[in-house]
């Protein structure tokens, strides 16, 4: 219990209420209380701080590094020890791996290493290897000098050719070749040929027909050695005229192409001036077409009379082009025949002529029928008012 009352009032007392006051309560009370308290008060207590640290406590040494090292090292001496580190290592590393990869490593160090002393090694030899080729060559020509003395002159003398220059160009050439030379390539080169086993044969029939029938005979022999095995029989041979007329044919072909093509717009331009020719003729005969619908024709029956015309006008076109073509081929066959020999070059089938006439009559029908359907729609009033 104190002793002693304040005497005098606190001076410094707050003038103003605290302004942060917490806003929130707590929601609870504890529910439970300390059920044992002190029984004993402190009886003294330190009034100041100590001043001086006291120097006559227990010694306190740091060990050097030395002794660490020591320490560590008989601790790591100790079995039990080496044995757990062992275990450790063991698990935290793979020793597979790592061998690889050392193996890998020197694989390669030694690989560099190899190379680059064996590549200092052949220099060295072969600069070496020079040097000696070089001092031998030079004392050797040398030597060879001061012991033989050839007088030109007299050399010159001691040979005489008796072969002209391109002579002794070619023997010069046969020494330089590398072939070998034997009885029958000699005889080949002569010439000289034996019926017995001959190199080739050429055949000369006297018409495509024979010429045919031979080919069949080669290529049902070649067929046979096939067959049984025996292809070192077959017989090799080159259509030499067959050769030429495939590749005339291919000529002919693309010529006959761009033929086409030029007959294609020829019938083309002949079709819409057909056409255009149809159309003026309704135009001009407007009158006509009035008095025929006025007597009773349909608009069917005026579409017939122009496609009628356009087919007359059509057939009469193709008759005249195969007449005329009848007529060249007349004049040009006795000519190539007198010329070549060849019977009746051109010709113009039945058939062809017809086909010709056809297309002819198609074609002009076809370029008739707008002109025709525009003068069947003409209003017959209108028609007989035309003048």
């Amino acid at each position: 219990v104190p002793t002693e009352a304040p005497t005098a009032l606190p001076t410094d007392l707050p003038t103003s209420l605290p302004t942060d006051l917490p806003t929130s309560a707590p929601t609870s009370l504890p529910t439970q209380l300390p059920t044992e308290l002190p029984t004993w008060n402190p009886t003294a207590l330190p009034t100041a701080l100590p001043t001086e640290i006291p120097t006559d406590g227990p010694d306190i040494r740091f060990p050097t590094p030395s002794e660490i090292v020591d320490s560590f090292g008989d601790w790591l001496s100790q079995p039990a020890v080496q044995a757990q580190l062992v275990a450790r290592l063991g698990t935290a590393f793979n020793s597979q791996e790592v061998q690889d990869q050392l193996a890998a490593l020197l694989a390669s160090y030694m690989q560099s290493t190899m190379t680059t002393m064996l590549t200092a090694m052949m220099g060295s030899m072969q600069s070496q290897i020079e040097l000696a080729i070089r001092a031998t060559a030079s004392q050797l020509s040398t030597d060879m000098a001061s012991v033989m003395k050839v007088d030109p002159t007299d050399f010159q003398k001691a040979f005489q050719f008796t072969m002209d220059q391109e002579k002794l160009q070619g023997l010069l050439m046969s020494l330089l070749s590398t072939a070998t030379h034997t009885q029958d390539s000699n005889l080949a080169l002569l010439g000289y040929a034996d019926p017995d086993i001959p190199s080739g044969i050429n055949i000369y029939p006297k018409d495509f027909q024979a010429k045919q029938s031979i080919l069949d005979i080669l290529d049902s022999y070649n067929r046979r050695m096939q067959d049984s095995d025996q292809d070192e029989k077959v017989i090799t041979y080159t259509d030499i005229v067959g050769t030429l007329m495939s590749s005339v044919t291919d000529i002919i072909d693309k010529i006959s192409a761009v033929l086409v093509a030029f007959v294609s717009i020829s019938l083309v331009v002949s079709s819409i001036m057909i056409g255009i020719i149809t159309y003026i003729s309704v135009l001009e005969r407007k009158k006509e077409i009035g008095i025929l619908r006025a007597l009773g024709a349909s608009k069917r029956d005026i579409g017939n009379v122009f496609n009628a015309e356009t087919l007359i006008v059509g057939f009469v076109a193709g008759l005249m082009g195969v007449l005329i073509t009848v007529a060249l081929t007349i004049i040009a066959n006795p000519i190539v025949e007198n010329l070549t020999d060849v019977h009746r070059i051109a010709r113009l089938p039945l058939s062809a002529a017809a086909a010709l006439i056809a297309v002819s009559c198609g074609l002009t029908f076809l370029a008739g029928l707008i002109p025709s359907s525009a003068a069947s729609r003409k209003d017959p009033v209108e028609a007989l008012r035309a003048e």
